[in-house]
């Protein structure tokens, strides 16, 4: 059985202190894997827990103009709809782009006061990098549904507010936006994240009717299969991976280079696409030359165009996928959110390509192994746990083997052994 990871307010703040005051070097215990990830980031962001960098507001008439012209324009009828009648409940709803600025924030009484208090309005950008944890940046960070609660958030002035955000997708499977629900406890609700996750798949519907799918994509279905498999949670289907990175790089079964791998991997990541510049600086720690940036990108369009049948990749400015890829990292990260921490370590083979020394690939390399990481130090299932101690990653891991002995069986070899491991790393750290 998967702990449920705390959500009580008082061990959640003292985790929350604890982390902040060690600077990150003592794990946040016990708290959501997604969480206790996102406050790492935000750390290494430079984030201040008192005072957040400043969020940028957009001038009223250009807001506007933007506004009017944004895909979802279209859709916030049919969001009034389906959510308008929460604000009258405590709550404001808030829609925002694919890069995290707020066009729509729609609520009224304490609540709305409140979010104007924060800089939570519309024309602001709340991103992770900038504000720290919170459900719509980290929604847009991970690109999956979040709940962020009370002390969750990474920025104190924040924490009196809780939230519940997802990910909207258009037609072809690209981030458009994000739709958020914030106020007090009820936001935070397991209503809240049911009425927002209804609405997404509405709102999706409705792109995809109106607008229907790009030649060549394959339209997104919420990351689930149409035909679910009997005995996964919530009746979802876990589609296989057309994109395999934990390992040997291939896609649709065709092995990839390193340099193909890394590019196809850094633009799932970034739905909205990254410009060669970008690229140039993502793959590279030294100087990589715009024309070898294209050179590998039109290389790649030849390979994958042969392997999937169509187009891959679409424009140059900036380069996006055309169409919806899973990876293998993806299933480590679904399998993660729904508690499933020893699935997650039987589809983590080896760190995400391993043998990358991109800058871009680093990151995210390291950010996967602390969600894994803090998953397990979260998890009462031992087998997950001595799974994980198992591994390169987790060998040296001390909290992992401390979680170890607490949940092995007294007496036992599993609580033996892991006590005589706790004995040579505590000589080792003295």
């Amino acid at each position: 059985m998967q702990q449920v990871p705390h959500r009580d307010a008082r061990w959640v703040r003292a985790a929350y202190e604890s982390f902040v005051g060690s600077a990150g070097s003592e794990e946040p215990d016990g708290i959501d894997p997604v969480v206790a990830a996102s406050w790492q980031r935000s750390l290494r962001n430079g984030v201040d827990p008192d005072q957040p960098s400043a969020v940028a507001v957009a001038a009223s008439g250009d807001l506007d103009e933007y506004r009017s012209t944004h895909p979802l324009a279209g859709a916030m009828p049919l969001v009034r709809d389906l959510v308008g009648g929460a604000t009258g409940d405590g709550l404001v709803v808030a829609v925002s782009d694919d890069v995290g600025r707020l066009l729509w924030v729609e609520g009224r009484g304490q609540v709305r006061s409140a979010v104007d208090g924060v800089g939570f309005v519309e024309g602001a950008v709340w991103r992770e990098e900038s504000v720290g944890t919170n459900a719509p940046g980290t929604a847009l960070a991970t690109r999956r549904p979040v709940q962020v609660l009370g002390a969750e958030h990474f920025a104190r002035p924040v924490q009196r507010l809780s939230c519940t955000a997802a990910p909207v997708h258009d037609a072809a499977g690209g981030i458009i936006g994000v739709l958020d629900l914030t106020g007090g406890s009820a936001a935070g609700s397991h209503v809240a994240l049911a009425l927002v996750r209804a609405t997404v798949a509405m709102v999706e519907r409705e792109l995809a009717l109106r607008g229907g799918p790009a030649p060549g994509s394959t339209p997104w279905t919420g990351g689930l299969d149409p035909d679910p498999e009997p005995g996964m949670p919530g009746g979802a289907a876990e589609r296989a991976p057309d994109l395999h990175l934990l390992g040997a790089p291939t896609l649709r079964g065709r092995r990839l280079s390193l340099r193909h791998a890394e590019i196809l991997c850094l633009l799932a990541e970034r739905p909205r696409g990254l410009s060669a510049e970008e690229l140039a600086v993502l793959l590279h720690p030294g100087d990589l030359s715009l024309v070898a940036v294209r050179a590998e990108i039109s290389r790649l369009r030849r390979v994958a165009d042969g392997v999937l049948g169509g187009p891959l990749l679409s424009g140059s400015r900036p380069y996006r996928l055309a169409r919806m890829l899973r990876s293998d990292v993806d299933t480590v990260r679904s399998r993660l959110q729904r508690g499933d921490v020893r699935g997650a370590l039987s589809a983590y083979p080896e760190p995400l390509l391993r043998r990358s020394v991109a800058p871009g690939i680093e990151r995210l390399r390291e950010e996967l192994e602390a969600e894994l990481r803090s998953a397990v130090h979260a998890c009462d299932d031992a087998a997950a746990v001595e799974q994980w101690t198992a591994r390169d990653e987790g060998a040296d891991d001390h909290a992992a083997w401390v979680r170890l002995a607490e949940l092995a069986e007294p007496g036992g070899p599993q609580a033996a052994r892991a006590r005589a491991h706790l004995g040579v790393l505590e000589r080792r750290l003295s």
